[in-house]
Formats: C-alpha cells, sequence, structure tokens
C-alpha cells in the first residue's frame, strides 16, 4: 500500500480521548500513519475544518473520506478487525455486547469528567464555583468507577477474558481517573485498578503513551510515521472551509 493512501489518524494531545484509537490502530496491526493536532495551541489550522468542521479530534482518513467520533472510529476498526478478534460481525450477541460497552463508555464515562474538565481548564471561576464543579464531577467519576469495579470482579477485559476495541477506547479515557487524583483507586476500586495496571503494560498502549510524549522517537508495530495537515491537503475531502476563503 503506497504511503498516500495509507489511514490516517488525527489526533488531539494533551489526553486527548483519541490515544484510545491510536491503540485500536496498534491493536489492528494494518499500516497506518498520525497527524498531531496540539490541542493547546489556539487558533488551530483552518485547514482542520476538511477534516472536521468541529474542529476536534479525533478523525480517521481513509479511503479519501474522513471518519469523526471516537465512537464511529472504533467501530470502523471493530469490523475491520474481526479477525483478530477485536470485533464482531453484526447482528451477533457479541456484537451487542461491544456497542452497548463504546456507548456506555462515549456517553456515561465520558461525561462523568465533564464538570472536572471545566474546573481544570477554565481560568476564570471562583473559588465556589470551581469546588462546586469538583464535588459534582468526582460524585460522577466515583458512580462509574464502583459501577466497573463491580463488571471487572470476575472478568479479565470490559468484555470477558479477551480484549475488544472497547477496552483500546478505554486506554485513552480511563487514564483519567489516576490524571485527576480524586481518589485511591487501589484501596477503592481494586478490580478497576487491577484492569487499569494490566491496560497500562500492553505494548499498544506503551506505544500510544510514548508517541504522546515524543512524536519522533517512538515506534509502534503498524505505525508508518507522521504527517502534516499541509501534505495531506491534497487528499482532503473537497468541502469549503469559510477560514481559509
Amino acid at each position: 500500500m503506497e504511503p498516500a493512501t495509507l489511514p490516517t489518524l488525527f489526533y488531539g494531545v494533551p489526553q486527548g480521548c483519541s490515544f484510545g484509537s491510536i491503540v485500536a490502530l496498534e491493536w489492528l496491526g494494518e499500516p497506518y500513519r498520525l497527524c498531531r493536532i496540539e490541542m493547546l495551541e489556539q487558533p488551530w489550522d483552518p485547514l482542520f475544518a476538511r477534516v472536521n468542521p468541529l474542529m476536534k479530534p479525533p478523525a480517521l482518513l481513509v479511503d479519501g473520506e474522513t471518519l469523526s467520533e471516537s465512537l464511529s472510529i472504533q467501530l470502523h476498526l471493530a469490523a475491520r478487525g474481526i479477525g483478530r478478534g477485536l470485533g464482531f460481525a453484526q447482528g451477533t450477541r457479541d456484537y451487542d455486547r461491544l456497542t452497548r460497552m463504546l456507548g456506555y463508555l462515549n456517553t456515561d464515562f465520558f461525561a462523568s469528567f465533564a464538570p472536572l474538565w471545566l474546573a481544570y481548564e477554565s481560568g476564570a471561576l471562583e473559588p465556589q464555583q470551581e469546588q462546586f464543579l469538583r464535588g459534582i464531577g468526582r460524585d460522577e467519576v466515583v458512580r462509574q468507577c464502583a459501577y466497573l469495579d463491580r463488571l471487572l470482579a470476575d472478568r479479565r477485559w470490559l468484555l470477558g477474558e479477551t480484549r475488544s476495541l472497547a477496552d483500546a477506547y478505554f486506554s485513552g479515557i480511563g487514564r483519567w481517573v489516576g490524571y485527576m487524583k480524586l481518589f485511591d483507586t487501589q484501596r477503592e476500586y481494586p478490580n478497576l485498578h487491577r484492569y487499569l495496571q494490566a491496560l497500562g503494560d500492553d505494548a499498544g498502549v506503551r506505544f500510544a503513551r510514548n508517541i504522546e510524549k515524543d512524536p519522533h522517537t517512538a515506534r509502534g508495530t503498524a505505525f508508518r510515521g507522521h504527517v502534516t495537515l499541509q501534505e495531506l491537503e491534497p487528499l482532503l475531502p473537497r468541502i469549503q472551509c469559510p477560514e481559509a476563503a
């Protein structure tokens, strides 16, 4: 496959949920490229509006089209990874279990951190407002961690004894539990802690962690290098980008 035709993932740093899409691509084992988006550098290149008009990573450029939203990307990669046990045929019970778990992670779990990120990223809140948001966020995260801890009491991975792309997605957003330092996960949620430790030791997860820290030296199984937005411009969908007009 020629480099220009390789799937390309646009991933955001730091602490982006696109981390899980990098892990999914590594687990899939098919050649791909990455395009790095520094989310804290504003304003973004207006060319990214041709990737996703909402200006949010992740997005996957494949076969001349871009696919945005983590859930859609994970399901797309899961369909390509059925032979590797990462996804399942549509209409099967396992497929339903996978989509349910991805849906839960993409809504309930992800949303539980929204008040915490707002408190963390905003510089214009009064102390009482920040404390209020942190309290709401902590309560929601506790609820989700307690649910996952019960779920993982008798299974190794989110769906059972073998990993799926639900685990890949969780590798990106599950790390927020430790990042926010809300509680002692090992003491309060030992099953979740065990799972997070095992996930962190995975080679694909280690690669995604390294690529965030240093995009120039990290080496992955299927990774074929970085490419810039400008280099990708001829391959991007031909839609009008008002900012670039």
